[in-house]
């Protein structure tokens, strides 16, 4: 037990003195590590002085030499300012003598001018005062006497300012006339719109015979329907397996041959169905004519048309001329006009649309009172059409002065367009006249409808308004209208007038 006891007490021993000498130990090497850090320390700090000394000593060195730079440059540059300044005043002395010198000039110059002055009065007195003793010498006035000297020098080289002047006059002619004839045919050659003939008849060729039958109808009810509604005349006995349509009114024509056609191909001819056909044919003319309109615009390139005026320039397409049709005589004008214009430096565009437009009035002139000239100018003027182009289009017919080099050039195109051979016949023309004329006559009455010139010109049918002439009255206004194509018209043989009154009511059952 008590050797227990003292093993423990010395292993206690053992630990206590082991503790201490540890502890000593650790405070002896925490003693020596510090001291070694505040030696690196110290060390580091002296290292860092030194550098911190050495870079104070390079920034001053290098601001020593910045200043010194700079105090260089300040030199220099009062070096130059005193250089430019002592410029200036050399100058400015300069400027200051030449200024005076300039002053001097002047007052020098104008002492001359009054010199100058005074001998020109001078001159002018002593020649005054020589004229007057020329004059008394001479017994001739200044005037009389440059008169004589004139007629002295005319009188000696008259026979050659004149023959001058006419070889002048010669030459300028011979070239002009060339000039002329090389550009009408440059325009005539590049013109190259074939031109057919209108005639005043179409033709429809039948199945057979039987048709005209159905075409006359029952007491001749469906041939008046179709005359009535279309304005012609059909000719079914001059041709077997034939109908000829004859009026003057190429539309009205046109309009009555496709109606005609789509009846004979329906097969039910009867008033109602003419008159629905009437219409459809119509309605296929008016496209033909808008078209016939945009086509002619596009192949002359003419752009910024109204849509109604391009409806009316079509209509020109069933319109002649003296034999001439008006829309292909109208383009052919257009394409003239715009070479010769080209040549002679005018405005192509305006000569080329007035010369396209120069006969819109004749696509109306058959509705609206007036001549085809003043009816163009009121539509182009309603369309929107410039000034430039009416001024151009109105003088084609001399009604109006040419104002405008371009308006001389529509009227030259029209010339040329209008005489070349072949391009018109004036017998078809006449004839065309005549019947307008009758129409006109008839259409002047009170109370007609409308009215038709057939028979080539030997009758014409009128019809009247019931509401507006009784059957007297029809009767009245035929011998009337006799009476005036008497006084009015030149024509052989004898003109049939038929006035029409026609009562009709149409009901619908529902």
């Amino acid at each position: 037990m008590n050797q227990i006891i003292v093993t423990v007490l010395g292993i206690f021993l053992s630990l206590s003195l082991g503790c201490v000498i540890g502890y000593y130990t650790r405070q002896s090497l925490a003693k020596r590590r510090a001291g070694t850090l505040e030696a690196k320390l110290q060390k580091r700090v002296a290292q860092v002085k030194e550098e911190t000394a050495d870079l104070i000593k390079k920034s001053e060195v290098q601001a020593a030499e910045i200043v010194e730079k700079a105090q260089k440059d300040i030199d220099q540059r009062r070096r130059e300012f005193l250089k430019a300044e002592q410029i200036l005043l050399d100058r400015e002395k300069l400027f200051s003598s030449k200024l005076s010198a300039l002053d001097k000039n002047e007052s020098e110059f104008q002492d001359k001018v009054e010199k100058l002055k005074k001998l020109k009065e001078e001159v002018d007195k002593l020649r005054l005062e020589a004229e007057t003793k020329l004059e008394k010498v001479a017994n001739l006035s200044r005037e009389e006497a440059k008169k004589e000297l004139l007629v002295l020098v005319e009188t000696d080289y008259q026979k050659d300012i004149l023959e001058r002047i006419r070889k002048i006059e010669q030459s300028g002619r011979e070239v002009l006339e060339t000039k002329a004839r090389e550009i009408i045919t440059l325009a005539i050659q590049k013109c190259a719109i074939p031109h057919t003939q209108e005639i005043s008849t179409s033709t429809i060729i039948l199945e057979n015979e039987d048709i005209k039958g159905r075409i006359i109808g029952k007491e001749g009810r469906n041939i008046k329907a179709f005359e009535k509604l279309t304005g012609v005349e059909l000719i079914l006995d001059d041709s077997p397996d034939s109908v000829v349509i004859s009026c003057f009114n190429p539309v009205r024509r046109q309009i009555a041959k496709i109606a005609l056609e789509k009846l004979i191909q329906d097969g039910r001819i009867q008033p109602a169905k003419i008159e629905e056909k009437v219409a459809e044919a119509t309605a296929e003319i008016s496209e033909v004519i808008k078209k016939a309109g945009e086509k002619a615009l596009y192949e002359l390139g003419i752009v910024g048309v109204n849509e109604k005026l391009v409806q009316i320039l079509g209509r020109l397409y069933y319109r002649t001329s003296y034999g001439q049709n008006v829309l292909l005589h109208s383009m052919e004008m257009a394409q003239i006009a715009e070479t010769i214009a080209d040549e002679l430096k005018a405005n192509s565009q305006v000569a080329k649309r007035a010369a396209l437009f120069h006969d819109i009035g004749k696509a109306l002139d058959q509705q609206i009172q007036g001549s085809h000239i003043e009816i163009g100018i009121k539509i182009l003027e309603k369309f929107g059409e410039s000034q430039e182009v009416i001024k151009a289009m109105r003088s084609h017919h001399n009604d109006y002065p040419a104002d405008t080099l371009e308006a001389v050039i529509v009227t030259v195109a029209d010339a040329i367009s209008g005489s070349r051979p072949g391009a018109r016949k004036d017998t078809l023309e006449n004839y065309l006249q005549r019947l307008k004329a009758l129409e006109d006559i008839a259409n002047k009455f009170e109370g007609v409808e409308k009215s038709y010139a057939i028979q080539a010109g030997r009758e014409i049918r009128v019809f009247v308004k019931t509401d507006k002439v009784d059957d007297l009255g029809a009767q009245k206004m035929a011998k009337q209208i006799a009476q005036n194509i008497e006084e009015e018209l030149k024509y052989p043989g004898e003109i049939k007038v038929t006035v029409i009154r026609e009562n009709r009511i149409v009901e619908y059952a529902r």
